[in-house]
């Protein structure tokens, strides 16, 4: 089964999208993350967005790949010129998890324009011996439980 989420996010924010469940049983991985701006033809933007498994208090326009807490990023670029296309990379990894995300976004050109995100998870039942692996590694990445 496929969850979709949508949203329009202001600049320098981040959103926490609810997905744990008690027993953690239901697990997710990202099948489609899609960002464009709110105005992309009238309004130069560069938007960093990125979608994190801990929470975030400080969106930043940079990537760290090598953040084993970040599930996938994206960058839109849209300016106003006609001879400029907009343009569009995403990286989602394809790891499964059962905890919350947290979605941020910053705009590199330092625009205060709203961006939209578009997000598809796939969901999938899990084992225990899978709740419990995900679970650890969970708590061994965030720092601020046991990292």
């Amino acid at each position: 089964m496929i969850k979709t989420f949508r949203a329009m996010m202001e600049h320098n924010t981040v959103q926490r999208i609810r997905l744990s469940t008690k027993k953690g049983k239901i697990g997710y991985r990202i099948v489609k993350f899609q960002i464009i701006s709110e105005s992309p033809a009238s309004v130069a933007v560069e938007a960093v967005m990125k979608i994190f498994k801990i929470t975030q208090t400080t969106p930043t326009s940079t990537f760290d790949f090598s953040d084993g807490n970040l599930l996938a990023g994206g960058y839109y670029v849209a300016n106003t010129s006609p001879t400029s296309p907009s343009a569009q990379n995403v990286i989602f990894e394809q790891e499964i998890f059962n905890q919350d995300i947290y979605v941020t976004y910053k705009d590199a050109y330092g625009s205060t324009e709203p961006c939209n995100y578009y997000l598809e998870l796939e969901t999938m039942d899990m084992t225990d011996n899978q709740t419990a692996v995900s679970t650890l590694r969970d708590i061994r990445l965030n720092p601020q439980v046991g990292g």
